[in-house]
């Protein structure tokens, strides 16, 4: 077996429904062969697909949101009268930290329990989990309540990320995949546009007192959470996760009513599906398999899923929990003034995503990835050195960062597509989790806790080093992807990586 085969299971031509080869019956184990991936890789775009999309996407505006809001209100936190006796290095460096590590946790926990039971149920808990946390944030009173209870909101913003992903890649066509997954990895900027704007108006003392403002901004995520619940109701299962656990006639079913729906939207039938694929039934997986999976199998992806982790990890969670006190620090920008610079920049991840997105389905995945990261780390670099010699303003750091986040949200978003889309499907959401895992750990626990003590000393070389440091971690996960990158673009998941169920497995 090559470090990089890409196919094992068996394909006939043809279509049709799954039909069983052994004691498979729908609901039980067993050996059955299925045309299911073939007939959702094949349908047009549809009000089904779009349904997926908010019903999935839009909580990473939350978490945008989320993070943008505690960035921006750091300041305001720290003075006195604010309600919590805290400085802004702790919001900045403890308690970003805490919410990371959170995530990390959360990522683990859920992601093995999305590959036992299922994508729909976990992504119904973890938004749970997420409104229960955020809703108590706002009701701190003490240090320690307010770092316990951001511990537990990206706890369930973790779990969020391994359960949306690997049911977003499942659900979206092959044509589309790479450029819908980065658009709704991107909406995070769309909620982190929302939260620095809103901070404006909710750190403005004239409308509300220094202890309620920041307290209604959490709330406010609360409502908002509560809507996408009610959206995401209605999201189904992941029928690729169905066929594979003993669910045969329930994905069958599914897949037939979409089919049926998007006819009737279409007004014509639907091309034959590609081929099947046959596969042995399981209930679950174990860890043994999975890690021996990943590394042994395929430790040429595993080590681009690290690099690309770990680099876009650092660079974020570093500057976006750390640009407000940037601003404060070296330019005197007032705390309630901050979120007018954020928004700019937030725009700017955005619109890398979105105009970027179609390139990775089209050109392709490996010239993009590790373009995105290359070019991405280059301009930090050029920053860091304009910031050095005191040539910005903060409308032109502002800007600068605009440029670079272009590029590097378009990266960053790709390492999630990248993670879920070549390691098989039955360690899909475990996949996910653990290269988040580890590399926010590295970078995203890290990176808060260093940019905080190094903006904090008011030094300018020393926020210099903490911007090349981003940057030579963002231009060492491009080269890695120039060398290790898979060609993704517009191919079946069961092709990048055959289900370990597969039938009669062949090494390619």
């Amino acid at each position: 077996m090559t470090a990089d085969h890409a196919e094992h299971g068996r394909r006939k031509d043809g279509g049709g429904t799954g039909h069983p080869e052994g004691g498979g019956d729908g609901d039980g184990t067993g050996t059955v062969t299925t045309a299911v991936p073939a007939r959702l890789d094949r349908l047009p775009w549809s009000r089904w697909h779009w349904m997926i999309v908010v019903g999935l996407g839009t909580v990473w505006i939350l978490d945008g949101l989320e993070v943008t809001t505690v960035g921006n209100i750091a300041g305001r936190l720290s003075e006195e009268g604010s309600g919590l006796a805290v400085s802004s290095a702790q919001v900045t460096g403890i308690a970003a930290a805490l919410y990371v590590a959170g995530a990390c946790v959360g990522a683990l926990f859920f992601g093995w329990l999305t590959d036992k039971y299922g994508r729909k149920k976990l992504f119904m808990v973890t938004l749970v989990v997420y409104l229960g946390a955020t809703a108590m944030t706002a009701l701190s009173f003490d240090a320690w309540w307010f770092f316990l209870f951001r511990f537990l909101t990206g706890f369930g913003i973790g779990g969020e990320y391994a359960a949306i992903n690997s049911a977003i890649d499942e659900l979206i066509p092959s044509k589309y995949r790479g450029r819908v997954d980065l658009i709704i990895n991107g909406s995070y900027w769309l909620g982190a546009i929302g939260g620095s704007l809103l901070s404006v108006v909710m750190l403005n003392t004239d409308i509300f007192p220094k202890d309620l403002g920041w307290r209604l901004t959490f709330a406010l995520g609360v409502v908002l959470g509560l809507v996408i619940l009610l959206v995401r109701r209605h999201v189904p299962e992941s029928p690729r996760w169905q066929f594979i656990h003993g669910r045969g006639e329930k994905a069958e079913a599914l897949v037939s009513s979409v089919e049926r729906e998007i006819e009737e939207e279409k007004g014509e039938p639907l091309p034959r599906p590609a081929g099947e694929i046959t596969i042995h039934q399981r209930k679950s997986v174990g860890f043994g398999l999975i890690a021996k999976t990943v590394f042994r199998d395929y430790p040429r992806r595993a080590v681009l899923g690290l690099s690309l982790f770990i680099g876009q990890a650092f660079l974020y969670n570093a500057i976006t929990f750390g640009f407000g006190a940037i601003l404060t620090k070296f330019f005197d920008v007032p705390s309630g003034k901050t979120g007018y610079y954020f928004a700019v920049i937030a725009a700017g991840n955005f619109l890398g995503p979105l105009f970027l997105g179609k390139l990775f389905d089209t050109v392709g995945r490996r010239i993009m990835i590790s373009s995105t990261y290359l070019v991405s780390g280059i301009l930090l670099f050029g920053t860091a050195w304009l910031f050095g010699r005191g040539s910005l303003s903060a409308t032109t750091l502002t800007a600068c960062w605009c440029v670079v986040l272009f590029f590097a949200s378009a990266g960053a978003s790709s390492a999630y597509l990248t993670v879920s889309e070549i390691f098989p499907m039955e360690t899909r959401a475990m996949a996910i989790a653990f290269f988040y895992a580890i590399g926010t750990a590295a970078g995203g626990i890290s990176g808060p806790l260093i940019f905080a003590d190094l903006t904090e000393s008011g030094v300018v070389g020393d926020t210099v080093l903490a911007f090349r440091i981003g940057a030579g971690l963002m231009c060492a996960a491009g080269l890695v992807a120039a060398v290790f990158a898979v060609k993704a673009e517009q191919r079946s998941l069961e092709d990048i990586a055959a289900p370990l169920s597969s039938v009669a497995p062949a090494t390619k």
